[in-house]
């Protein structure tokens, strides 16, 4: 647990302050509806037509996030199931989060969360990273200006160790934790797809990274990778029972599962089935591909995994909302060299099925 001194007298506490400066970005938000209201112009002579209430945003409407039991809950206690996508790599497809194309995602598309995947390696952070971290806090403010709450992801994949990055990672979450401490919009994501690794050993960075974010940010979710692939270790021969019997030791978290459809058939749905019973769960990413994200569809077998997650309330990141020339990518090639984004016509057969599963 993250100590603090007592604060002089008549001063508010720091989780006190916090509090009240997320609550203040909540409003603001919402006020944005009163403000174009009161600025729409009356008619000479006309009584003026009463203003039609704005519909709150997905991050007004629920405010700071937390876990509650095995679910995710706003403000109010009540469990919410975040809907959304997840960008391809920022130093490929940087290009494919615009402010356009984060306005169709959360007007047209009608999503709840943006997802900002931060590489380590190839080409990624390692290369530069001041320069990917300012990119990242760019995305997970231009999520929040619309509305959208922002999972920050690091997103690491080669070395499947995540302590091979450990110092990297310090780096990375102090410093958007630092940013985002007040905000109440952010989940941190701190291991992507752990590999070739024990549980013990992806448990052990967790509990080092976590104290890292809750030093700045003690109230925000985090989010915690599973061994092979996010798949709860079934990708490498276990199931959920290992993290069950020896969960990280803190609190107001959730594990990650991840799952490609036209790969991972009956034994993965069943382990996020039996692991959501007992474990706070986030499906930060999935495809309706194969585990590589190409290949035909498998929409059969994705409803199967939708339904099971929307009976659930387990919330869901698809990947990804770029235009890369794999089948799992929403838009059609090319469609991020231009200004179109809304509708279905700059869209791949995966990007029209997601979306309409998303705007449900």
């Amino acid at each position: 647990m993250h100590q603090r001194t007592t604060p002089p007298t008549g001063s508010a506490s720091p989780t006190g302050r916090r509090r009240l400066a997320r609550k203040a970005l909540i409003g603001a938000a919402s006020a944005l509806g009163v403000v174009t209201a009161l600025m729409t112009p009356v008619r000479a002579g006309a009584a003026p037509a009463p203003a039609a209430p704005a519909a709150a945003t997905p991050l007004a409407a629920n405010g700071q996030l937390s876990v509650c039991g095995r679910q995710l809950c706003n403000a109010s206690g009540q469990p919410v199931a975040l809907n959304g996508m997840s960008t391809h790599g920022t130093q490929w497809y940087a290009q494919c989060v615009t402010g356009g194309s984060l306005d169709a995602l959360a007007k047209d598309w009608r999503a709840d969360v943006l997802r900002v995947s931060t590489y380590v390696q190839e080409d990624g952070y390692e290369t530069d990273p001041a320069g990917f971290t300012a990119r990242a806090q760019k995305f997970v403010d231009a999520a929040h200006a619309r509305g959208m709450y922002a999972v920050i992801d690091w997103h690491m994949l080669d070395p499947g160790d995540p302590n091979a990055n450990l110092s990297r990672a310090k780096t990375f979450f102090t410093a958007m934790a630092k940013k985002y401490k007040n905000h109440p919009g952010v989940l941190y994501e701190i291991a992507n797809e752990p590999s070739g690794v024990s549980w013990s050993a992806v448990k052990s960075y967790a509990e080092k990274i976590i104290p890292v974010i809750r030093a700045e940010d003690p109230d925000a979710v985090v989010l915690v990778g599973t061994r092979a692939w996010s798949s709860f270790g079934v990708s490498e021969g276990a199931n959920e029972s290992e993290v069950v019997n020896n969960p990280v030791r803190a609190s107001n978290i959730m594990y990650t599962f991840h799952f490609y459809a036209a790969s991972h058939r009956d034994e993965y749905l069943k382990t996020l089935d039996r692991a959501s019973d007992k474990l706070p769960v986030f499906v930060t990413e999935f495809g309706t591909q194969d585990y590589a994200g190409e290949g035909a569809n498998d929409f059969t077998m994705s409803q199967r995994y939708l339904d099971l997650m929307k009976r659930k309330k387990i919330s869901w990141t698809n990947w990804n909302y770029s235009d890369d020339h794999r089948s799992g990518a929403v838009f059609k090639t090319g469609t991020c060299d231009g200004s179109t984004w809304t509708g279905t016509g700059v869209l791949k057969e995966a990007g029209v099925w997601i979306r309409e599963r998303i705007r449900q």
